[in-house]
């Protein structure tokens, strides 16, 4: 490392007037606000986590049948 450096580095990356912290203003628009937030987020939700279990049952089941044919 250089001794005559002065040693002044700025770090103008995080200067807090470039951070937007508004999350929910970012997110208020467009498919997220539709399928994610109220009734129908917890339909899409529900629907995806059965859609999950059965596909899982599903491929255990062929799985088992396989292994287990004799």
């Amino acid at each position: 490392m250089d001794t005559n450096a002065t040693g002044s580095v700025q770090y103008d990356r995080w200067n807090e007037d470039n951070i937007n912290m508004n999350v929910e203003a970012s997110q208020a628009t467009g498919l997220y606000n539709r399928f994610c937030t109220g009734t129908t987020g917890i339909a899409v939700k529900t629907v995806g986590a059965l859609a999950a279990l059965v596909s899982i049952y599903i491929i255990g089941y062929v799985t088992g049948y396989y292994v287990h044919r004799c």
